[in-house]
């Protein structure tokens, strides 16, 4: 590990200044990436500023049919909330089967989203349940916040405060666990609203995506029949060493249907 400096925020404004300050500075909630990452020598921030402290980004409000969720929440604490199991019960159930309970304990939702690792759980929930990413300047819509591998919208000083989830009539998230890490191979969410469905798959691809032929099918049936004839685009995908993209595309549709199925199996939520 390279020598830092280490800062420790008490509000947002101080870590943002403290990011603008420090062009080599780095944000740290749960350190569930960052840590490691230190740790095998692949990063060298000259400060690391803990957020951990923060009482804005923390919490779990909902209001105007949408739940939001702070950014310091522990992917813990979202599994066990009555209002996320009241609220949208497969973002809860998402959580709970993050990784292990060690990471769940201790890893953020805000930072995960924030890292955008490619096998991360959360990022399969924002698409799907047309999120936004609050941050400390702004509102940036799902679809515009998800950039690449490891890569997002945010600018160097800017942090995730908060994601804000529409809340849908039904949700629910299927996933093919890595039998050593628990991240996702592939995860698949598939919400559905009153006008539209929405899906959203992650650890299949370099960032996480929508699947729109899916969306399409299953918007205009919601029904396994509709799904079944829909194919996963291989060329979308990567092909190397550790899966070709066959078979990753072969993982993408046996979860959406198994999400999809669970998805049917759920009464639909009553309309405000």
């Amino acid at each position: 590990m390279y020598e830092t400096t280490y800062l420790r925020a008490s509000t947002l404004e101080e870590a943002v200044a403290w990011l603008r300050e420090h062009d080599e500075a780095r944000p740290l909630s749960g350190g569930m990436t960052l840590i490691p990452t230190l740790k095998q020598r692949l990063a060298a921030p000259s400060h690391l500023i803990d957020l951990t402290r923060i009482d804005a980004m923390r919490g779990i409000a909902v209001e105007n049919g949408v739940l939001r969720v702070g950014a310091l929440t522990r992917h813990a604490e979202v599994a066990a909330s009555p209002l996320v199991a009241d609220a949208i019960p497969a973002l809860a159930q998402l959580a709970n089967v993050i990784a292990d309970p060690q990471v769940r304990n201790r890893g953020t939702m805000g930072g995960s989203v924030a890292n955008n690792d490619p096998a991360a759980d959360y990022p399969a929930a924002v698409m799907a349940l047309d999120a936004h990413v609050v941050t400390s300047g702004r509102r940036i819509a799902a679809d515009d916040y998800f950039v690449d591998t490891f890569e997002t919208a945010l600018a160097p000083d800017e942090l995730v405060t908060a994601i804000e989830y529409a809340i849908p009539l039904r949700g629910a998230y299927a996933k093919f666990r890595q039998p050593a890490s628990g991240y996702a191979v592939v995860g698949v969410f598939i919400a559905q609203y009153d006008d539209a469905v929405r899906v959203g798959v992650t650890g299949a691809g370099a960032s996480v995506f929508r699947w729109h032929d899916a969306e399409e099918a299953l918007t205009r049936a919601l029904s396994e029949a509709s799904l079944a004839p829909v194919k996963m685009d291989t060329s979308t995908l990567p092909d190397d060493p550790n899966a070709s993209a066959a078979y990753r595309a072969h993982l993408i549709e046996t979860y959406a249907r198994r999400a999809l199925q669970t998805l049917l199996a759920q009464p639909l939520r009553p309309r405000a």
